[in-house]
């Protein structure tokens, strides 16, 4: 599976989670994990829960995640560098990153009715990136996802240039990719984010 790079943070005092918060963010993962061991077979939550407690400044992330309806868990494990690979796992794609554009070119762009963000904004804000396509066909392989919403994907910079944009969706059983204007959004699509551990 392709995995994001991890990013670092210091520094960030706004970004740091009480240790209650941390707490409940880590019971909440742990819950998911084990409900839904098929999409980390061979990866053992003490693993994961050690990874997350040496990098703490990764939890606000995860946090942000959660808070925005993504319910991120497992999907990946590198054997090689110990990080655990988050993909935000919702049934639908997030409901607190929907109604929102592809990115903020495009949303300077529009003269009127303007979203109130944009989807790689808003992923950078969160310190998280967002799936590419090949990420999000690989999630769909560990279940059903988007069946009634949709989510933007990583647009190639040819096509982003042209003022394009990909999203992606499943329906009918198969997942397809789509194109739309960039600065086009709709109540039932936001974005689906990764998050290296």
């Amino acid at each position: 599976m392709a995995a994001p790079t991890a990013r670092k943070r210091t520094g960030d005092t706004k970004r740091a989670l009480t240790s209650q918060q941390q707490s409940v963010l880590l019971e909440t993962l742990r819950k998911r994990f084990e409900k839904n061991a098929g999409r980390h077979k061979g990866v053992a939550w003490t693993t994961v829960q050690a990874r997350l407690e040496t990098n703490p400044d990764q939890l606000w992330s995860l946090s942000e995640m959660e808070r925005t309806g993504g319910e991120p868990d497992v999907v990946a494990y590198d054997k090689k560098t110990g990080a655990c690979v988050f993909y935000d796992c919702s049934p639908e794609t997030p409901s607190g990153r929907r109604s929102i554009c592809y990115d903020h070119e495009a949303l300077n762009a529009r003269k009127e009715h303007k979203p109130k963000d944009s989807a790689m904004h808003m992923a950078a804000a969160m310190g998280i990136e967002m799936l590419t396509e090949e990420q999000y066909r690989e999630l769909q392989t560990l279940g059903e996802f988007d069946r009634k919403t949709s989510s933007w994907v990583v647009t190639p910079p040819d096509i982003r240039k042209l003022g394009g944009a990909l999203f992606c969706d499943r329906r009918y059983g198969h997942v397809f990719t789509y194109h739309n204007g960039a600065e086009s959004y709709y109540a039932a699509r936001g974005f689906r984010g990764c998050l290296a551990v």
